[in-house]
């Protein structure tokens, strides 16, 4: 099960178009996929935190992270 909301992952895809139907399954999926790609990105964010020297990860390492990844 997702840690995130399913209810949150169904209004992210509703966002891209408002007149589709949205299964459960695909809910979850798109949770797993979100979640795996948070967690990337946070590894990476957290590399670079530790590089410049900082215990604390701020958003300019989450940015900088998701261009590497990216």
């Amino acid at each position: 099960m997702s840690e995130l909301p399913i209810a949150t992952i169904g209004r992210i895809i509703k966002n891209a178009d408002a007149n589709i139907r949205i299964s459960e399954d695909s809910k979850e999926a798109l949770g797993k996929v979100l979640e795996q790609c948070g967690e990337d990105i946070s590894k990476q964010a957290i590399l670079l935190a530790k590089h410049a020297g900082r215990t604390t990860v701020k958003a300019v390492d989450i940015e900088l992270a998701i261009k590497e990844i990216g």
